[in-house]
């Protein structure tokens, strides 16, 4: 049987998967679907883009009124928030909550807004082209971990109450995974052919972890659940797993170095996690929790807890050690074959024979970077952001309706669709401050608040001959006079992932 003319059909393609029982239960569904019904179904319209009217065939204009948002600017509102006045630690803290970037749910958990998600995907997706570049491979495993495991390395223990704990009706034990380290080698072992030839291995995840912290604090830099990326890696000897320990450290700088945070490599203590060598990326904060040790005459630097306290001076060349606060944003770890002898994680070498894979794992957090990068590059009432995470990257604002300047109100949405039209990396990074009920002044404090990198206003000289915008450049803290092609010359120079 046929559907009727003009009636969209689905088309399966061979490569998906999709097992039998599915396909015949969604053939079952579509035979009883009135084929007018179908046909006549109007395609929802994105919630986002509905008050401002566009062309047909242009982008469709994102406005800020669709979006949610509960800022809460005032500073009463916010201690309302997280209920005591001292919760608010730090400046990221403050500044999230204000404009609405976090809304705390419990101790050491918040929702994450829009506008925190769009600078995460954005965060993950340097990360992944970074991780993906040297050979790097995702993955996801589950949340619930199985106590077994852990027991098995002994860390069921060793973690203490740091670990989140339940049972299922079966009374069978698991933990909320605040590290991957046996479940990614119990993977590897169940690969019972594994080669010389496939190896090595760069596996790694981005998702939600969880840990107890007994006192939460600093919004987004402490919590008990958070994002972070961890890899792990597999090797076929120890030679071949440090050469891959120093690939992914690399890598990590690239990250860094592309968000444009100043970073320090430590060395650092092995920990819970175990293994023969550590070492912390910490970003240089007076809020950090670590204490680093620098040496001024050569490269030496370390975590103090690394270092033995009655040793003042360098370990290396005997210089002068000063030390600075940082906050930790990466951790890297040689494991060695403490993991893969527990689970008999084994390869076939060249001679043929089995042997055990050398690992190491390495963990960035994605949370707590950008909180981190909020606290370092802000000032103390505006957000300021690492260019390639801003959220949006142009806020457009209309004059205020009833103003003498109203007739702008066109201007803006013709220069929105130019601006994405000639230049298309930008669109979905453009959105217009519609709430033109508010005066201009208002609109462009919120969005220096924000952090938007560039605004562009239209005022009494948008009316003028020739027409100029006006356009405040947050990097620069320049603001400046523009025609039309002069901002699109500008915006084009803006870098987007």
């Amino acid at each position: 049987m046929r559907p009727p003319a003009g009636t969209s059909v689905l088309r399966f393609r061979s490569e998906w998967f999709l097992p039998r029982s599915g396909m015949e239960g969604l053939l079952r569904r579509w035979r009883g679907f009135p084929g007018i019904l179908l046909a006549n179904c109007p395609l929802p319209q994105h919630p986002l883009c509905r008050p401002y009217h566009h062309p047909p065939g242009r982008v469709k204009r994102l406005v800020l009124s669709r979006f949610f948002q509960p800022q809460n600017l005032r500073e009463d509102q916010v201690v309302g928030l997280e209920s005591r006045s001292a919760e608010l630690t730090c400046k990221s803290q403050r500044l999230m909550l204000q404009t609405g970037l976090i809304h705390p749910a419990g101790p050491g958990c918040y929702h994450y807004l829009p506008y925190t998600i769009r600078a995460m995907e954005k965060l993950v997706r340097v990360i992944d082209q970074e991780m993906q570049a040297i050979g790097g491979q995702k993955l996801d495993m589950p949340t619930l971990s199985s106590a077994e495991l852990w027991r098995a390395t002994g860390r069921w223990n060793l973690m203490g109450r740091e670990l989140f704990r339940l049972q299922d009706r079966h009374n069978k034990e698991y933990c909320l995974g605040p590290t991957h380290e046996e479940a990614i080698t119990c993977l590897v072992a169940s690969q019972k052919t594994l080669s010389y030839k496939q190896l090595p291995y760069l596996l790694y995840q981005v998702t939600r972890k969880f840990r107890d912290e007994p006192r939460p604090r600093f919004g987004l830099l402490r919590g008990r659940e958070f994002y972070m990326k961890d890899m792990y890696t597999f090797d076929c000897s120890s030679e071949a797993a440090h050469q891959t320990y120093e690939l992914v450290c690399d890598a990590y700088g690239r990250v860094f170095n592309r968000l444009g945070l100043q970073f320090v490599r430590v060395q650092a203590a092995v920990g819970s996690i175990g293994g023969t060598i550590s070492h912390e990326f910490q970003l240089p904060l007076n809020i950090g929790e670590d204490v680093l040790a620098i040496c001024s005459n050569c490269s030496f630097t370390a975590n103090v807890e690394k270092l033995d306290p009655k040793q003042p001076n360098c370990p290396v060349c005997q210089g002068k050690l000063t030390e600075t606060k940082g906050v930790e944003v990466g951790h890297t770890f040689y494991l060695g074959t403490k993991y893969s002898s527990v689970f008999n994680a084994e390869f076939v070498n060249a001679q043929g024979k089995p042997a055990l894979v050398e690992m190491g794992c390495y963990g960035l957090g994605v949370t707590r970077i950008l909180a981190a990068a909020i606290e370092g590059l802000s000032t103390e009432e505006c957000i300021r952001w690492p260019g390639l995470l801003a959220p949006y990257q142009v806020c457009l604002i209309p004059p205020k309706k009833g103003s003498k300047e109203e007739m702008a109100i066109e201007l803006m949405e013709t220069l929105y669709d130019d601006i994405t039209e000639a230049l298309p990396q930008l669109q979905g990074e453009v959105l217009i401050d519609d709430r033109t009920h508010l005066t201009i002044g208002n609109r462009l404090k919120d969005a220096n608040k924000l952090g938007y990198p560039f605004v562009v206003i239209a005022g009494k000289r948008a009316l003028e001959q020739p027409r100029h915008f006006e356009v405040w450049c947050q990097s620069t803290d320049e603001v400046v006079f523009l025609p039309k092609q002069g901002v699109i010359d500008l915006l084009h120079k803006i870098q987007v992932v």
